[in-house]
Order: C-alpha cells, then sequence, then structure tokens
C-alpha cells in the first residue's frame, strides 16, 4: 500500500479513545486521511470505563504525527444528539464521509462472566446491548446519509470474532449478543448500500493486547507481554492493536474492496490477502489457532500460526 493511500480521504471512528479504534485511527492517519475520533473519554472527562490514561485528544495527537489530520470530538454515541452535531460538523468541513468505522465498546465492565442468563443482573446486561449494538445503530443511522453521498463509500463494523468462531456461544448471554450483532449488522448493511456503491463489512481482531488487557488482566507492559502466557500460555498468539489497524487501512485502501461486501473478516486473515504484518514482523492469526489448538485443548505452540 501507498504512504499516502487514503490522502483526501475523511474517515470517522467512532470509539477510537484506545485499543483497536485508537490504532485504526493512527493508522488511516498514517495512510493520509482526516480522521475524526470519538469517545467519552477526555483530558477534562472520564467515562464509565474508568481509564484516565487513554483520552480521544492523544488519539488525534496520535493520527497527525503518523501522517494524517486527527480531529477529537467528544460524543457519546447513546446520544443522538451529539451524534447529529458531529456528523453536521464533518459535512460542513468536507461535505463527504468516506470510512466509517463503528468500533464503540466499554461494556467489559458490565459482564458478569460466568452466569447464567437470568442470574446476571439486568440492568448491567442491558446497558451491555446499549453500548454494543444501540450505539453502532445511532451512528450508523445519523452517518451513513452522508456516507452513501457518493460511491466508494467504506463501513466497518467491529466485533470480537468472526463469523465462523461465533457460531458457538459466546457467554454469558449479553456479551453473546452484543458480539453476534455486528455480523449480522454488516450482512445487512451490505445489501442495503449496494445500489450506492457502498460496501459493509464487519472486522475483528485476534487475541487482542489492549491497554486493559496489557496492565488490568495480565499485568504486563508491551515490552514484557510475553512474561503473561506464564498465566496463559495461549497469550502467545496474541497481537497488538496495529494489526487490526494494518488491516483496515489495506481494506480501504483498496479499490476492490467491495468484494468484501458483507463479509466477517479478520486482522490475521487480511495480513494473508495483503501481505501486512505485525509491528515484530509476525502475522498471528488467531481465530484459525484458536480453533485449531486452543479450542481442542492442544498445547500451546503458535509455530505456523504466527
Amino acid at each position: 500500500m501507498e504512504k499516502k493511500a487514503l490522502h483526501g480521504k475523511i474517515a470517522l471512528v467512532a470509539g477510537a479513545t484506545r485499543g483497536a479504534g485508537r490504532a485504526m485511527a493512527v493508522e488511516l492517519g498514517r495512510a493520509g486521511a482526516t480522521v475524526y475520533a470519538t469517545g467519552r473519554t477526555t483530558r477534562g472527562r472520564i467515562s464509565e470505563v474508568g481509564r484516565a490514561t487513554e483520552t480521544i485528544e492523544e488519539t488525534a495527537e496520535l493520527v497527525t504525527a503518523a501522517g494524517g489530520t486527527g480531529i477529537a470530538v467528544p460524543t457519546d454515541h447513546l446520544d443522538a444528539e451529539q451524534v447529529r452535531a458531529l456528523v453536521g460538523r464533518i459535512d460542513r468541513d468536507h461535505g463527504r464521509l468516506d470510512i466509517l468505522v463503528n468500533d464503540v465498546w466499554g461494556g467489559d465492565i458490565h459482564v458478569e462472566w460466568g452466569k447464567k442468563m437470568w442470574e446476571h443482573d439486568l440492568d448491567k446486561g442491558l446497558r451491555v446491548l446499549r453500548l454494543g449494538i444501540e450505539t453502532h445503530i445511532v451512528t450508523s443511522s445519523i452517518a451513513l446519509p452522508l456516507l452513501v453521498r457518493n460511491p466508494g463509500g467504506l463501513i466497518v463494523e467491529v466485533t470480537d470474532g468472526t463469523e465462523e468462531s461465533n457460531k458457538s456461544y459466546r457467554e454469558p448471554f449479553y456479551y453473546d449478543l452484543a458480539k453476534a450483532a455486528p455480523l449480522r449488522m454488516a450482512r445487512g448493511l451490505a445489501g442495503e448500500l449496494e445500489e450506492y456503491g457502498c460496501t459493509a463489512v464487519c472486522l475483528t481482531p485476534g487475541w487482542l493486547r489492549s491497554e486493559a488487557m496489557l496492565d488490568t488482566h495480565f499485568k504486563v507492559t508491551e515490552e514484557n507481554w510475553l512474561d503473561g502466557c506464564e498465566q496463559n500460555p495461549h497469550f502467545a498468539i496474541s497481537e497488538t492493536p496495529t494489526f487490526v489497524g494494518r488491516a483496515l487501512a489495506a481494506l480501504a485502501a483498496d479499490p476492490d474492496v467491495h468484494r468484501f461486501n458483507g463479509q466477517s473478516l479478520s486482522s490475521g486473515g487480511l495480513a494473508k490477502e495483503y501481505g501486512f504484518t505485525d509491528v515484530d514482523g509476525s502475522a498471528p492469526d488467531a481465530w484459525r489457532y484458536i480453533a485449531e489448538v486452543e479450542s481442542v485443548g492442544k498445547p500451546a505452540d503458535v509455530t505456523g500460526y504466527r
């Protein structure tokens, strides 16, 4: 992919505060795009996720430092008026939207792992669904009229897991629904966008070494992340957020991206398609590894998978 393949393109990454969203915004910027980075955590306000160390302002600065133009816009994507104001600003500034990434999440803190549907706190479960599904619907409903104004637009629904891996129950109940819904959204929107010459896909990272995964779950840093394999040896297949960011940038720069319309795509699968790697030069194929090694109880061995 040429260095500035996305020069002149306007992107909105909804949920760009940290993790995959931040990396996708940065990699779009590295390819030359103007990127609107949205989220609820700013330098003046912390969202319910409770992490003050990552902000949308920082994401926008990283986008600009990478070679694009980063614009931070505090937005609660459950608030339709805030989303309308955001899209209205993009329309006034540029009159177009070329790439829409629905990466809003933040529901992990509400998931009660290991509980049956009827044991799970109902309010927390419904909050998971609002954060993981309703935010995507609100954003698409308001932003797609701008995206379809020009042919070639791309909408990317971000989830956890491929269509194949999500055939299995991803317990608990509310998490399963939240992660399965974007797959259906992408498939449905693919049909509705066809006549406008636009494309909808669903994209998933593999085992993501997000900031929270590193410092909260495994209590390691990116520099010594392999120490996390002492807790779970399968962590060896994990990937940095940059890997899925590069997957998105490759998709957005592909003039033939419509061949993927409606499909479920993964960072590992797209690495084979486009030839990009993670920051260490490897190309982890996490979902194939999970299906062929971890899920069937084989000893951890990433040979041939990264």
